[in-house]
């Protein structure tokens, strides 16, 4: 089934693939080859709201990730302090060690 509408844009291999994403068209056969350029401004618009939505999402299950990460190190008595006064330790041992070879 084709929909006559009259139109002035030819739509490209994304954009149709967007006019199917929001629902506009079911199948990318039922797409016509020239289409209103009104029809496909709704259908970014709609297709950039919903990109908002999952990266909203996305954001939200990130957040919990990174909480439920940070509960767990803190369960391990584990933080960025310890972490970077272990790492300066090792680097005062290897400078001494270094510094004693070079003495020598």
């Amino acid at each position: 089934k084709r929909y006559k509408v009259p139109g002035s844009y030819k739509p490209s291999k994304f954009d149709k693939k967007i006019l199917m994403w929001t629902g506009r068209f079911k199948t990318e056969e039922e797409i016509p080859s020239r289409i209103p350029p009104e029809m496909l401004d709704i259908a970014r618009n709609k297709a950039r709201v919903k990109t908002c939505y999952i990266m909203i999402g996305l954001t939200i299950i990130a957040c919990f990730a990174v909480i439920a990460s940070a509960r767990r190190q803190a369960e391990h008595h584990q933080s960025l302090t310890s972490w970077n006064l272990a790492k300066k330790a090792k680097w005062r041992e290897e400078a001494a060690i270094s510094a004693e070879s070079k003495t020598k």
